[in-house]
């Protein structure tokens, strides 16, 4: 974790929008520094969670806990992430209709092929708690997929967070 801390800081110290200020490259390193923070949290919730927060990307799984999420809803992730989307979808009739539920439903959407409606969904989510950063990261993936972006694994989403974070100990090892 010391190599990814130390890639983060270098990374963050050569991007950052501070040193860009009145410069023609700040919009460029402000959106660096945002996909290096995102790239950092990624690899965070990898390693302490034992899987990315969030069924954004086939075959990943789910960490517990975000900041909506219950018990209920924990039981509904661990679902979703064994495959079992009948019996997550069951758990999730009835509730209330919150950001965390669309994201479930988007969730549920995804693994099922139906990638429209899962969009649909992880916007519903994003519009009702903007600030949370699992769904966006799940809505900005699906319109980059639709954008032909293409489908990868957890593997070559932490290879891409790497990349941000020119990590040469990249945690899939595609990179040795």
């Amino acid at each position: 974790m010391d190599e990814i801390k130390r890639a983060y800081r270098e990374q963050a110290s050569k991007y950052h929008p501070d040193k860009y200020v009145g410069h023609e490259l700040a919009d460029l390193a402000q959106e660096k520094m945002k996909q290096i923070n995102e790239a950092y949290d990624a690899i965070v919730r990898q390693r302490d969670g034992g899987g990315p927060a969030g069924q954004a990307r086939p075959g990943g799984g789910y960490a517990p806990g975000g900041s909506a999420a219950s018990g209920a809803n924990n039981a509904v992730r661990s679902l979703i992430s064994q495959g079992r989307l009948d019996e997550a979808e069951a758990m999730l009739t009835g509730q209330a209709r919150n950001a965390e539920w669309y994201f479930l439903t988007g969730s549920i959407a995804y693994r099922r092929g139906w990638f429209d409606e899962a969009e649909a969904n992880w916007r519903n989510a994003v519009n009702l708690d903007p600030g949370n950063m699992e769904y966006q990261q799940a809505y900005r993936n699906s319109r980059q997929m639709r954008g032909g972006g293409g489908g990868g694994s957890m593997e070559s989403d932490l290879c891409n967070c790497c990349a941000a974070l020119a990590c040469m100990d990249c945690l899939c090892g595609c990179c040795r």
